[in-house]
């Protein structure tokens, strides 16, 4: 019975971030997880298989090749699949987003609406892959365009021709005190450029500085009105 147990051991880890918080987690095989804010993930290494439940926000894989072993990261009705690679995956709600800096993962959809197996798809480096009730999008960016998605790790949130509300959308995940839209004529302002996502307040006054906007500050919001 023990060198049963030896042999089948289940190496488990848990790991959950704080709003506004990152978190690392050295991973028993040699690969390794970076969670964003308000994220968790549950892990379970065995001999035959390394699974990993996204339960919650997002987490970075940087996979130790083991091909006798697939990396599974499972979140909601999708499986994502490597051997040895670096991947985020994002959950939003029912929705998925992959985006592969190096190698490449399987994408599986479980089952559809109709209770059918859904098409694999194959996600190389450079792939931004997005996955909900309409099914899967992939679109292919070069590699330093894939990372830009991944610049929350360094502390940072880029923007490109970006709506106001997909901005403030993003510096809500990672603080408390919340950015939010009077109106739909500020919500469509186009936003672009680099900033610290700890630093809603700073994003705020550039717009007031820079756009026709409003901020209306609160103690727990900060308010952006058309002006």
């Amino acid at each position: 019975g023990l060198g049963w147990r030896a042999y089948n051991r289940v190496d488990s880890a848990h790991l959950q971030t704080a709003l506004g918080a990152t978190g690392t987690l050295p991973l028993a095989d040699g690969s390794q997880a970076i969670l964003a804010s308000d994220s968790r993930i549950d892990v379970r290494l065995s001999r035959k298989q390394r699974h990993i439940a996204l339960e919650q926000g997002e987490a970075f894989f940087s996979v130790a090749k083991d091909p006798n072993r697939p990396f599974v990261v499972a979140a909601g009705g999708h499986d994502v699949v490597a051997v040895g690679t670096r991947f985020s995956v994002r959950r939003d709600g029912p929705d998925l987003r992959v985006v592969v800096t190096e190698g490449k993962v399987r994408l599986e959809t479980r089952t559809g609406e109709d209770g059918r197996a859904q098409p694999v798809s194959l996600l190389p480096a450079g792939s931004v892959a997005t996955a909900g009730r309409n099914g899967v999008l992939v679109r292919s960016v070069p590699v330093a365009d894939a990372e830009r998605y991944l610049e929350w790790r360094e502390g940072f949130l880029t923007f490109d021709d970006t709506s106001l509300a997909e901005a403030a959308a993003e510096f809500n995940r990672f603080n408390a005190r919340k950015l939010e839209l009077a109106d739909a004529t500020v919500a469509d302002l186009r936003v672009g450029g680099n900033f610290r996502w700890s630093n809603a307040e700073s994003f705020a006054r550039l717009l007031e500085q820079g756009f026709p906007v409003r901020v209306e500050r609160h103690p727990e919001r900060i308010v952006l009105h058309a002006r």
